[in-house]
């Protein structure tokens, strides 16, 4: 046994060990960017490959093809904080709730609940969860501007990783795969296979099912005369990701707001729309995810709610694709051990 560990701890092993352990602590600070592009490369690479037939240089073509995914997403990013930022200080500034039209809109609210329940104890809950809300909103938007510089660095350390990846990336994928020993090698050109159909999967048959739905959700609401229109569809995209949740949250709150106003028409259509949207869910994600591999929804939903907690706002992307990622590689290797039994 001891002479089996000598053999593979050698020293070239270890000098290899103790630098990729030094390079992990440089990496550490972005190594959520660098693990983002590499990811968002496997997006970009295809895009890039069909801009090169007809710009011929793969470097034009790669920053082309960055520029017509990532910058929209920034561009988007941005949007959407100046929305936040813009309504959470009005509303802290004018109070736009009047106390006359709150208490009547409690007061015909609760006269539908099946209990006796105070309307003032109520208006005083709703006000404070909604002031606190708007704090703790403006806050992290304040917390985030602070953090500016160190953001700036990841955002092109992020663009720099998803430039050398999608152009280098069949290089770094050749250098891996002579490193595999020889016994090993099926079993890598079968996880990457996966890996492959689970991104392809959680791309084309949830971000890309959200997007749709996201832009049919802002052209409705828009219509439907709601402000901030535009927005309400992001959040509605947003929502779409998340499995079991989906975007009935949004639709609901507005058919609410609408019938605390007394806007009962309009609240009757909000609703008959959002449930259009969540229908057409179950035709949408199938006919563009049913050529790849299915993600158990669970896994997803983790990655959704939790991947924020660990990495910020990029967490919505990362965790559900880094879980997806570990499943297919466990899907990988035990499809890799039935055959070592058979």
């Amino acid at each position: 046994m001891e002479k089996d560990i000598k053999e593979y701890i050698t020293a070239p092993i270890l000098l290899i060990a103790v630098l990729l352990g030094l390079s992990l602590c440089v990496m550490v600070p972005v190594l959520d960017m660098v693990i983002l592009g590499a990811i968002l490369a496997f997006l970009i690479r295809p895009i890039s490959l069909k801009i090169q037939s007809s710009l011929k240089y793969s470097s034009v073509s790669i920053i082309v093809a960055i520029i017509l995914v990532i910058i929209p997403l920034i561009l988007l990013l941005a949007y959407m904080l100046s929305v936040i930022v813009g309504v959470t200080s009005d509303f802290i500034a004018a109070n736009q709730i009047s106390s006359l039209n709150l208490n009547q809109s409690i007061a015909t609210f609760t006269n539908y609940l099946p209990i006796d329940y105070s309307a003032s104890s109520l208006i005083d809950y709703v006000d404070n969860s909604i002031n606190q809300g708007g704090s703790i909103v403006l806050n992290y938007i304040m917390g985030l501007a602070k953090k500016l510089p160190d953001i700036s660095i990841k955002l092109f350390v992020l663009i720099c990783s998803l430039f050398y990846f999608a152009r280098d990336g069949n290089k770094a994928y050749d250098f891996v795969e002579e490193l595999v020993p020889d016994k090993h090698k099926n079993f890598f050109k079968e996880t990457c296979s996966e890996v492959k159909n689970v991104l392809n999967s959680i791309f084309y048959g949830h971000f890309l099912t959200a997007l749709i739905l996201g832009i049919i959700a802002a052209v409705g609401y828009s219509l439907l005369g709601y402000p901030y229109g535009i927005f309400l569809g992001i959040l509605t995209g947003i929502f779409q990701l998340i499995p079991v949740i989906g975007p009935w949250p949004i639709y609901w709150v507005l058919a609410i707001w609408d019938f605390f106003n007394g806007n009962y028409v309009r609240m009757i259509i909000v609703l008959l729309f959002g449930f259009g949207l969540s229908l057409s869910d179950m035709y949408i994600r199938p006919a563009l995810s049913s050529h790849y591999a299915e993600v158990p929804p669970l896994i997803l939903l983790i990655g959704f709610l939790a991947g924020p907690l660990v990495y910020g706002i990029v967490g919505f992307i990362m965790g559900p694709l880094i879980l997806g990622i570990t499943y297919a590689v466990l899907v990988s290797y035990k499809n890799e051990q039935k055959r070592e039994v058979e």
